[in-house]
């Protein structure tokens, strides 16, 4: 099967090396960037991979224009802090161009403060990151985008590993912003919250990533976790609460009353 790679990016140099040494079999490499100022692009050359520009659109949109670069029928979508692994690559390999699936969903391990976090409902974790593009597309979420296709969608044997920020500052930075987009996107579909009902969510995720799903086995990193993804559903109900309690702003006229 002949594969276009599509990948978008931002001041990511380091991860994407990584990514792009796992996806050398590829007939197509695509990077969409968003005006990196490290060194994605000696990155990308070195890769033999197709560099382009663009403004940010939203992870969604602007992961369907990566995949509107690609020339082949059957796209892998990647984040730049992923790699493919050998029993991933030689599944992919060993597919027919006519695959009757529509899309394919890949297990992503992901790695948190140095360890490979298997519990927290981090693993298994199914994606589909493999699609016909006459069949499949991004949908258009600001933040936690996915593939929509239309058909069967199989699984493939395989990891693909998932190198989380490399600090915890970055980390915490991440869903902070990433609860932001959320909570807007909320907003605007008519979902409400209160700050009571922020900090009940925060423990409940908390308690079932902890307990329920065994995050308690994957020792102090996979309690960090828990605590971290707690905060991040604490950040995300209250900034909705917020935007819909916020009163309509004035404009300031300059003058007096």
């Amino acid at each position: 099967m002949k594969i276009s790679v599509a990948i978008i990016t931002r001041n990511a140099a380091r991860d994407l090396e990584r990514c792009l040494a796992s996806v050398g079999f590829a007939d197509q490499i695509v990077v969409l960037d968003q005006n990196s100022e490290d060194g994605t692009v000696e990155v990308c050359r070195r890769a033999g991979a197709e560099l382009y520009q663009t403004e940010w659109l939203g992870f969604g949109r602007t992961k369907q224009a990566a995949v509107r670069k690609c020339r082949n029928r059957w796209v892998l979508s990647l984040d730049t802090d992923e790699e493919v692994s050998p029993e991933l690559r030689a599944a992919i390999e060993g597919l027919p161009e006519d695959a009757e699936p529509a899309a394919f969903e890949i297990n992503r391990l992901s790695r948190f403060l140095g360890v490979w976090i298997r519990h927290c409902g981090w693993h298994p974790e199914y994606v589909v990151r493999l699609f016909d593009r006459d069949r499949g597309s991004f949908n258009e979420k600001p933040v936690h985008e996915g593939i929509e296709v239309s058909g069967e969608v199989k699984r493939l044997p395989g990891l693909l590993r998932h190198y989380t920020c490399a600090t915890f500052e970055a980390y915490v930075a991440k869903q902070n912003r990433y609860s932001s987009l959320a909570a807007e996107e909320m907003a605007a579909a008519g979902r409400r919250s209160s700050l009571a009902g922020a900090v009940v969510r925060a423990h409940a995720t908390f308690w079932r990533m902890w307990l329920l799903q065994g995050g308690c086995l994957d020792g102090w990193p996979g309690t960090v976790l828990c605590l971290v993804s707690a905060y991040y559903s604490l950040g995300k109900y209250t900034k909705l609460a917020r935007l819909r309690d916020e009163p309509a702003r004035v404009p300031d006229t300059g003058g007096s009353s």
